[in-house]
């Protein structure tokens, strides 16, 4: 049974999918950050035995409904992603969150490439570096994205 502590990591998560989905200017659309990469790999962090590499593809298969893409292309990204970060978690959380928005950088590229790798498999597009622009606004909400989520979390003692 969820108790209600918990429901905070599920209205966080279903707030990043808005996020993500919520129309914006086409100049600034390009520099939509991985609001449910970012939101994700924070929650595999502190909590990685409640939100982990299902909890993503789950959450990777709501972004393909709701984006309209092929199913199965932002679950790989995410699982793979959250995989990555969920088997080094320790060593993780023990770097600065300066430190941290580098590796989420790295983590949102690599998710970003995965994706279109998949895409260009299934369809025929070609990369261009505009694909890679979220990975920067990723890294820049990072340690806001962080406090704010852990102050939630030490606010409503979830463990």
């Amino acid at each position: 049974m969820i108790s209600k502590r918990h429901y905070a990591i599920i209205l966080s998560i279903l707030a990043s999918l808005v996020l993500q989905i919520m129309p914006l200017p086409m100049q600034v659309d390009l520099y939509r950050p991985d609001w449910i990469l970012v939101v994700l790999a924070y929650w595999a962090m502190a909590l990685p035995h409640r939100v982990n590499v299902g909890v993503a593809f789950l959450s990777g298969l709501a972004m393909d409904i709701l984006l309209g893409t092929t199913l199965g292309i932002h679950s790989l990204g995410l699982s793979i992603s959250i995989y990555i970060l969920a088997a080094n978690y320790q060593r993780l959380r023990n770097y600065s969150v300066w430190q941290q928005a580098i590796i989420i950088g790295l983590l949102s590229s690599f998710y970003h490439l995965i994706t279109f790798w998949v895409q260009h498999l299934l369809t025929d597009i070609y990369f261009q570096v505009d694909y890679l622009l979220p990975v920067v606004t990723s890294m820049a909400i990072w340690p806001w994205v962080f406090w704010m989520l852990r102050k939630i979390r030490r606010q409503l003692s979830i463990n």
